[in-house]
């Protein structure tokens, strides 16, 4: 695909448009099209747990997705199968992913933090065939073998001897031929690609389905959200348990020309090593949510060669003025912030012809109808807040099929020729959108609607907070109040004069009607396995205390 200039973005609204081709398939049109061209030329860059960089090639991806995929085969993995993958951001992930699009397997792809019980859940809910796992999580995923009858085939990676029942993945692959020729019957165009489950942060998890199309709504993430060239070096900082890997790691970025970079790191992240990553390996382009950069202008930026660094994307929460501002004069980049759903790839953003206005989204991305739409249906002027619709004709292409097996909430979002996302915005003058939360996260007091992450910005501007999430709590006098939950960094203790502290912190960032009226102090937030706080069981333990 050929990257091309748009001087305004006006321009690149108008005039530009989501080539897809007749029957398009990822491994095959593009992975072993630039093989079959230019072998040598850099994919990844893959740098491990222990700190070892490896440098893998296109045919190295080529060759070993199709000695998987004569594997897989060989197993009995077919067309349409439904594979969990559950791997750390080990270099066979990329090469799991490729095979099963070259067999016309669905991939799964799963967090390595899923219990036993998730995984149950999720492979008798979703009838998946095998799984391909990470050695540390073989033996969650044998205790849930017992009671998944569909399971039958098993796969793992990693340096541990596999158990009893279960492939190697190395072996397999070893043991296997190198060409996998594209099938009479491959699965390509609007044949399901892969399954992402939503994160549930208010009810169990969706089936979320893409088709092979889907990679190419991708190409505007990396070439112009991303603002890649051939060459550049792209770190987005993500697992690959998660629809953001696929956003940053893999489909766009390789469209684009340029070489995936993988720290392979395990745990937490710590903002000092990610730095050294970034100035020791050369990141020419990064993305990572905004918590990530909040902590990185925390640490001595100077101590860092990051001049190789000269583009840097944001999205997945509400970014601060403030880390806006430390970052821009720390390093002299901006921040351009993104949008989009699992349910979807890029539809909101700040790309590089436009001037970024630090809280902002950003403006629909080209080929996205955006609307917002208010609790009556009517579609909102500048300056009114409403729910982001995307409209249906013609439809988006990386937009979900609609959510597997569960027809009445596919229904639920689809409504009068719109996808309703769930959440809220409001537009300014210029166009451009300001994200407010979940339509379910709002706080209504007295007469006001406040978003909570308006709130949560604010609070963690203030030195003692390490995280916050602010809920709306029952008053008799404003019918809610805003209640902030937050964590406090070391060395701080909760009590009234930190909560009048931070009251007056939030009053002097934000507007003052918006102030936490309610402070509570705890030692974690309750999260998905994805990171999202679940602000509904925060909602749902205050209802319950107020009845007791």
């Amino acid at each position: 695909m050929q990257k091309q200039n748009f001087k305004t973005n006006e321009d690149f609204y108008a005039n530009y448009k989501t080539e897809v081709p007749a029957d398009f398939n990822f491994a095959f049109d593009v992975v072993d099209k630039i093989a079959a061209e230019d072998p040598r030329r850099t994919a990844m860059i893959h740098i491990g747990p222990t700190g070892t960089r490896v440098e893998k090639d296109f045919e190295f991806f080529s060759t070993e997705s199709s000695r998987f995929a004569n594997g897989l085969a060989a197993a009995g993995i077919g067309k349409g199968d439904r594979i969990m993958i559950i791997l750390y951001r080990r270099i066979d992930w990329w090469v799991a992913m490729l095979a099963c699009h070259k067999v016309g397997a669905v991939p799964v792809p799963s967090p390595n933090l899923l219990t036993v019980k998730d995984i149950e859940f999720r492979v008798n809910f979703a009838r998946i065939k095998g799984i391909i796992a990470e050695d540390s999580v073989a033996d969650r995923a044998e205790e849930a073998r017992k009671n998944c009858p569909s399971l039958e085939v098993l796969v793992q990676a990693g340096e541990s001897d596999a158990a009893a029942g279960w492939l190697d993945l190395e072996t397999v692959c070893a043991e296997s031929s190198d060409s996998f020729p594209r099938p009479a019957d491959c699965a390509c165009g609007d044949d399901s690609l892969l399954i992402f489950f939503s994160s549930g942060t208010t009810g169990p998890p969706k089936m979320v389905e893409h088709t092979h199309n889907y990679p190419l709504g991708h190409y505007t993430t990396g070439a112009y959200w991303h603002d890649l060239n051939p060459g550049d070096v792209h770190l987005t900082l993500a697992d690959t348990g998660w629809g953001k890997a696929v956003w940053g790691k893999y489909y766009g970025q390789w469209m684009a020309g340029a070489v995936v970079f993988v720290w392979d790191f395990r745990g937490k992240f710590d903002p000092s090593e990610l730095l050294a990553v970034l100035a020791d390996h050369k990141v020419t382009s990064f993305c990572a949510p905004p918590t990530v950069y909040r902590f990185m202008i925390r640490e001595d930026l100077s101590k860092y060669d990051l001049s190789a660094l000269r583009h840097c994307t944001t999205a997945g929460e509400l970014l601060n003025a403030s880390v806006y501002e430390a970052w821009k004069e720390a390093t002299g980049l901006p921040l351009y912030e993104g949008y989009g759903q699992t349910e979807s790839v890029l539809q909101i953003a700040t790309f590089p012809n436009m001037t970024p206005k630090p809280g902002s989204i950003g403006k629909p991305c080209p080929g996205w109808e955006i609307v917002l739409i208010d609790t009556e249906g009517n579609l909102c002027a500048a300056g009114e807040e409403g729910q982001i619709c995307v409209k249906l004709d013609p439809r988006p292409v990386g937009l979900f099929t609609g959510y597997l097996d569960e027809p009445q909430k596919t229904e639920n979002v689809m409504v009068d020729g719109y996808y309703q996302t769930g959440d809220k915005a409001w537009m300014d003058e210029d166009g451009y959108y300001w994200f407010l939360g979940r339509t379910d996260d709002l706080i209504k007091s007295s007469g006001y609607r406040i978003g909570p992450f308006e709130v949560e910005s604010a609070l963690i501007t203030h030195d003692a907070i390490v995280e916050a999430a602010v809920t709306g709590v029952p008053c008799d006098v404003r019918g809610q109040a805003v209640k902030a939950t937050v964590v406090l960094a070391s060395g701080y203790e909760a009590g009234e004069e930190l909560t009048r502290e931070l009251q007056n912190h939030v009053k002097k960032v934000t507007a003052p009607y918006k102030y936490p009226r309610v402070i509570d102090y705890v030692a974690e937030l309750p999260k998905t396995i994805s990171g999202k706080i679940k602000r509904a069981e925060i909602r749902a333990r205050d209802e319950a205390d107020a009845k007791a």
